[in-house]
């Protein structure tokens, strides 16, 4: 069960749900508020005096963080565009081949914490993350609840921190 500000995100998810909609989020509010549910959780917060405006507060950061991250994005890839004559460069090119192995096989491995995770939380994992697909559109494809799609999506990252944590100290 949820406790502290975890309890009064869950108890007022809905009406956060409406506001960053309501602020432009669209079909991203779901994914945000997946976000945030994952920085509360991963966060040893203290007592925070008004917590409603201060999940009001963090949800609107969240939302202006992936507009500038996704403007940068598409900022930086019109000039890379630009940049490489209208063709798109290989970015691989410039890593050096042992980079380049130690990178496939730490690749190997987070296919194979995700395969071992089971082929429903892999799939989510997939189209979430890497192929960008709004958590609703895959609870829709899958016939499963939203809450369990956030559960899949849960259950990969912290796999993936826990691989993460494990390659860090090698």
């Amino acid at each position: 069960m949820a406790t502290g500000l975890s309890a009064i995100f869950m108890a007022n998810r809905p009406a956060l749900l409406r506001f960053l909609r309501a602020r432009g989020a669209g079909e991203d509010a779901e994914d945000l508020l997946q976000d945030m549910w994952m920085k509360l959780e991963a966060k040893d917060l203290g007592p925070v005096s008004d917590p409603l405006p201060y999940l009001y507060r963090m949800a609107n950061n969240l939302m202006l963080d992936r507009y500038r991250s996704a403007t940068r994005r598409e900022r930086r890839e019109q000039d890379w565009a630009e940049g490489a004559g209208g063709v798109m460069a290989d970015p691989t090119e410039d890593i050096a081949v042992d980079d380049r192995m130690v990178l496939n096989e730490q690749l190997d491995q987070a296919r194979a914490v995700l395969r071992d995770l089971g082929p429903r939380v892999e799939m989510v994992f997939r189209r979430f993350r890497i192929e960008g697909v709004g958590q609703r559109v895959i609870a829709d494809e899958l016939g499963v609840s939203l809450t369990t799609v956030e559960k899949d999506l849960q259950k990969a990252y912290r796999a993936m921190l826990t691989l993460k944590q494990k390659l860090d100290t090698e």
